[in-house]
């Protein structure tokens, strides 16, 4: 079957894409319309089969449309040019809508096997397309259910006024929202609030109640307003907007007859950005979640510490007198061992330079590193959804858990990703690594942490009988936090007679409490 197919209705030319299952029976698919011609699914077709391929992706019909006056179909009522010699803009966006709804979408529906209903049925586009996505879920909410907005031009003429006084999006869409942390930096024009009128549109969407499982905002910090960043997020958007699960994990099924933590599920998933594995297990405590739903830790080296941690869960959650129930989310890997030394050194570490680490014990080489920050990227934008597709979760009581390079990442996500978790615990950590660059780390971003409220909690705890050098440095990064008058609250306990392992048993009581106080 040809990978692409040209139609035309009327004047207007389309672009078709079938899913690889299109031929092999009665199936119907969800379809994605998509502005400006396709190009965000023509650049990454390929991916998207594998996502298809490995069930990380419901299979869909893809519809680019062409436009040849993309000035004028994109925009919602006419506006001067932000340029000083550039064409102006023809506000014919209304006509644009109703044309995929009334004309379009019907022909498609007529002569393909689709999903017709409108939590099935998709408007995505890139920055004045993602504009008139935006608008088509205003106009024709019953047709079009799912919105996608990559790098969308909210900085056009009237719209943040439009976005103030309207009655905002119908809460039974979707709504997918992207932006560049560089889009804009280089205008001088409107164009110059790309960042700030998408946080803004995101945040007026989460005041007027807008369900938070129904609402994604990614922004990437490094990412331009260039196609490539537009095709990259593309996929994602498929996944949030289309897919009931949007990572479909594969389950993982425990042995035969082996024991296993009632109320725990175990799937695999396969992270976007990398193409690692992992394994990821939750625990959901029992009854209905609490209306601003539960706590939520997520904890590192899970082959180690989820069983301890859901089962202490499950036990001292119990009533009258229990804490308050929270849910564990385990990150582990497929294999047999406690800590995969290898995984852990690459996902729980900012590259180093040989120079800028110890000699290592036995005279060997250190394994790979850098993976730090693609492994919280996961966290964030995949793993986090997944879970909240799951279960409903108190977002303003996360927190995350590591223990020796997992307490170094702790420590590096609570300097380097402020809001995404509002409590570290840090066990054991190994501040050492890379020259101890967390205390340079602190220094530089310091100034943050001033006079913003409570931000975040830290809970660091270290066991006596560990190495001197994992005491001291503890002791001294926790009086370098407390030597300014900060927003972040910290705690710091020694306990006594515990190793480096053997502390691990012995702080799961106090850990608990944190999480859940």
């Amino acid at each position: 079957m040809k990978l692409f197919q040209e139609l035309l209705i009327g004047t207007r030319e389309m672009l078709l894409y079938l899913p690889p299952s299109y031929e092999q029976g009665n199936r119907q698919y969800p379809v994605a319309y998509v502005q400006d011609g396709g190009f965000q699914f023509t650049g990454c077709i390929r991916y998207l089969e594998h996502l298809f391929a490995t069930r990380q992706l419901s299979e869909l019909i893809l519809v680019g449309i062409q436009t040849e006056h993309r000035n004028d179909e994109y925009t919602p009522w006419s506006a001067n040019s932000v340029a000083k010699e550039g064409k102006g803009f023809g506000g014919n966006g209304r006509q644009y809508v109703d044309e995929i709804a009334d004309v379009l979408k019907p022909y498609i529906d007529k002569h393909y096997r689709t999903r017709k209903e409108a939590e099935y049925t998709a408007m995505i586009g890139g920055s004045l397309g993602g504009l008139i996505s935006w608008f088509a879920g205003h106009w024709r909410p019953e047709v079009f259910g799912r919105i996608g907005m990559l790098s969308a031009s909210l900085w056009y003429e009237g719209v943040m006024e439009y976005m103030k006084h309207s009655e905002g999006l119908k809460k039974e869409l979707r709504v997918y929202l992207s932006v560049g942390g560089c889009e804009g930096k280089y205008k001088s024009n409107a164009q110059s609030g790309m960042v700030r009128y998408n946080e803004e549109l995101y945040a007026h969407m989460k005041e007027q109640g807008f369900p938070a499982d129904r609402l994604t905002f990614v922004l990437e910090p490094d990412a331009t307003h260039d196609d490539l960043f537009m095709i990259k997020r593309f996929p994602e958007a498929l996944q949030r907007l289309l897919d009931p699960a949007p990572e479909n994990p594969v389950p993982v099924k425990s042995d035969a007859g082996g024991f296993q933590v009632p109320g725990t599920e175990s799937w695999r998933m396969i992270a976007r950005n990398t193409g690692r594995e992992y394994r990821i297990h939750v625990s959901v405590p029992q009854g209905p979640p609490p209306v601003e739903g539960y706590p939520v830790l997520y904890s590192l080296d899970a082959n180690a510490s989820f069983g301890i941690l859901a089962e202490s869960m499950s036990m001292q959650s119990r009533g009258p007198h229990g804490i308050p129930a929270a849910v564990i989310v385990g990150i582990g890997y497929d294999s047999p061992d406690l800590f995969v030394t290898g995984e852990r050194f690459r996902d729980y570490t900012v590259f180093a330079e040989a120079s800028e680490l110890p000699e290592r014990p036995g005279g060997s080489a250190w394994p790979d590193t850098g993976g730090a920050d693609d492994f919280l990227d996961f966290i964030e934008f995949q793993l986090k959804p997944a879970v909240e597709q799951r279960v409903a979760i108190n977002r303003s009581k996360q927190a995350m858990f590591g223990h020796s390079l997992g307490g170094f990442l702790s420590l590096y996500a609570m300097l380097s990703r402020k809001g995404t978790f509002q409590r570290f615990i840090a066990a054991s950590p190994s501040i050492w690594w890379k020259n101890k660059m967390l205390f340079q780390m602190w220094d530089e971003v310091m100034e943050e942490f001033k006079n913003n409220g409570k931000i975040a909690e830290l809970l660091v705890i270290v066991g006596t009988e560990e190495k001197e050098s994992m005491l001291t440095d503890a002791s001294e990064f926790i009086g370098k936090l407390r030597q300014t008058d900060t927003s972040l609250h910290t705690e710091f306990r020694e306990i006594e007679g515990e190793g480096h392992v053997s502390v691990i048993p012995s702080l799961i009581s106090p850990l608990l409490r944190f999480v859940t106080k």
